[in-house]
């Protein structure tokens, strides 16, 4: 007998950050590899037109908003879950938010704020999941970091900076919970046109650039990071963590592209 080890039919996977762009499309992609999965943002019309999308094709789900600057609100969350499903195997951290603006110019206010979604958001969803992914027994993180986890984008410090440190966090709490059964990894995508950054990208002098320094001369397109998900969830990535698997069309293998 062939052992599918990317299959996920008896897996339960929380993604927080669903209702649109990169973590929708995550979520259905787990779904359709047979997961249990629970699809959750602030948006409560978004919300439960995704859970319809996912029931559509045969899967099981909850509707259930979240929002990540607040611990009671993923708690909650983990409660409801629990409550229906009885485990949690896998968690994707996918909520972000970004702005484009001199260094100079931005204020305290709007750093804090972008941080407390971007990673402060990513530890509380971590801490508060953590007990029923110990639980499970090969409970699975999967953040979403970026590019500017490693390389600077021009005037967006504030973004880079908190994926930098989200990449951070992914390392430390692998190293901390692998004795507990919890692999924690991170996915980098590289230029996915979403709503979070079409306007900056999407026909502009930003985005021919980047197009210049990607040797697959074009964006990605968002399924293209379902399988680096399906297999950082899956048991196929029994012996994987702490790392991040760059999905970007060679952008941070290139340099001289013409």
């Amino acid at each position: 007998m062939m052992w599918n080890c990317l299959g996920l039919t008896d897996r339960v996977a929380v993604v927080i950050g669903a209702t649109s762009g990169i973590g929708r499309t995550m979520a259905l992609g787990l779904a359709c590899q047979g997961a249990s999965v629970v699809p959750t943002g602030r948006r409560r019309d978004a919300v439960e037109e995704i859970c319809r999308e996912i029931q559509q094709k045969g899967g099981r789900t909850i509707c259930q908003t979240t929002d990540v600057t607040s611990r009671k609100s993923i708690e909650e969350l983990r409660d409801r879950v629990l409550e229906r499903f009885g485990s949690v195997d896998i968690l994707v951290n996918a909520a972000g938010v970004t702005f484009l603006r001199p260094t100079l110019d931005v204020s305290e206010e709007d750093w804090e704020g972008l941080f407390d979604t971007n990673l402060t958001g990513v530890l509380r969803a971590c801490q508060v999941f953590y007990a029923p992914l110990r639980a499970s027994g090969r409970g699975r993180i999967i953040n979403i970091a970026s590019l500017g986890s490693m390389v600077a984008f021009h005037e967006v410090a504030a973004y880079c900076a908190s994926k930098a440190a989200v990449l951070s966090l992914t390392r430390s709490l692998a190293c901390e919970w692998a004795r507990d059964g919890i692999s924690v990894n991170a996915i980098a995508p590289g230029i996915f046109p979403t709503e979070l950054n079409d306007e900056l990208v999407s026909g502009t002098a930003r985005g021919r650039e980047m197009l210049l320094r990607t040797p697959m001369r074009r964006f990605g397109r968002p399924e293209e990071l379902v399988g680096a998900a399906v297999l950082l969830a899956s048991d196929g990535a029994s012996y994987l963590t702490g790392q991040c698997i760059a999905v970007d069309g060679g952008y941070l293998a290139s340099g001289v592209n013409s």
